[in-house]
């Protein structure tokens, strides 16, 4: 299966997570671990399994948005370590969204339908190793008009959610 429809078939998921109740049966939450909580999605013979956590703070304050932050596995697809995150907003196409924690500073290079992903494995792990020793991230976003958005996300509980989320799924 190609990237693009990985991607796609993600994107759908968490769609349906979010947005339809009737899906949202099919979703076991596993534990809350500080500011992170771990899920598993099941839909036949596919699982899912992610961590994620909601922003601590959100500029510009006035604008609510669903944001969230994740770190999926899918073992059916051979998937490990996704790194993924959503503004609540379409993300335009001339800015990249990134992440910076500390002086360390990632691109995510794909995004669609609202979320953004990171091609590279390697660099997925690197952030992932970034976010086990930090407390906080900050993922930088742009709207389809150009405004710039930033959520802060409380790294507290990371590790114990990363580790359940991937023991859930291996």
């Amino acid at each position: 299966m190609s990237l693009i429809k990985k991607l796609f078939l993600n994107t759908l998921v968490y769609i349906f997570i979010f947005c339809n109740s009737s899906i949202a049966e099919e979703v076991k939450k596993i534990g809350k671990f500080q500011d992170w909580e771990v899920l598993v999605y099941l839909n036949g013979m596919n699982k899912v399994c992610f961590a994620q956590a909601k922003p601590v703070l959100q500029s510009p304050k006035k604008m609510e948005r669903e944001a969230r932050l994740f770190v999926s596995f899918r073992p059916n697809d051979k998937i490990l370590d996704e790194v993924s995150t959503t503004s609540g907003y379409e993300y335009n196409q001339q800015n990249l969204v990134t992440a910076k924690s500390g002086k360390s500073k990632y691109k995510f290079d794909i995004n669609q339908e609202g979320f953004a992903w990171m091609s590279d494995n390697k660099l997925e792990k690197k952030i992932i190793k970034t976010m086990k020793k930090a407390s906080r991230i900050m993922i930088t976003g742009y709207n389809k008009e150009g405004s710039q958005t930033i959520d802060h996300y409380s790294l507290m509980g990371f590790t114990k959610a990363y580790n359940s989320a991937k023991k859930s799924c291996i």
